[in-house]
Order: C-alpha cells, then structure tokens, then sequence
C-alpha cells in the first residue's frame, strides 16, 4: 500500500523525466521459534517515466518492500532520494547500507512482541 508519494520532474532539451518516490507500508511474517509473527514494515517504490515531446517513451522502476518496521528512519531515506532525484536503477546501490544496519528493527519488534 502507498501511504505516501513525492514527485519530482527534470526536464532536458528533449526529453521530461518524471520521478516518483513512494513509501509503502505493508506487514510481513517472521517465523519465531514455533509461533508465526506478523510485523508491520515500511518500504520505498522509486518510478522514472521518460517522455519525448509528451509520449510515454520509457518507465523505470525499483522497490524494497521491506526496510524496517520504523515508518520515519524510511521516510528520511525517501526524502534523501527526493532531494538528490535517484534514478530507480540506482536505488539499491544507494540505500544498500542503510537497509543492512536498519534489518535489525525487525529483530527489536520480534523481541519485543515476545516479552
């Protein structure tokens, strides 16, 4: 589900580039030693759609569905790729630390939950 979208256009002398950066939120679920836990988590979707003289010429996009289960650590990340207007094929490249060291939210809920 998208909760949240930021757009963006750039334009060149021939060609309109229109960026799309959603946040999605969905639930997961991780099995716990024998119990099956259902987490809500935060993800991010970024769009290109390439446009020469107004036809749709192109469409990229890439998604991690599941970053953390803390809706403002991935909203600062989709603000981050607003303000530097990332392209979708470099989506993974740019966030790729930033989802290894947020992993472990999903840890803190699960014991969380737990106890």
């Amino acid at each position: 589900m998208v909760v949240e979208n930021l757009a963006r256009t750039q334009k060149t002398e021939k060609v309109r580039y229109d960026y799309f950066y959603r946040l999605l939120k969905n639930e997961i679920s991780i099995t716990y030693g024998t119990d099956t836990v259902k987490l809500q988590s935060y993800g991010i979707e970024v769009e290109r759609q390439d446009f020469v003289d107004n036809k749709l010429m192109n469409i990229e996009r890439d998604s991690v569905k599941s970053i953390s289960t803390q809706r403002y650590k991935v909203h600062n990340l989709l603000k981050m790729l607003y303000d530097n207007l990332v392209s979708p094929i470099h989506l993974i490249e740019v966030l790729g630390e930033n989802i290894d060291e947020y992993i472990v939210d999903f840890d803190k809920e699960i014991k969380y939950i737990a106890y």
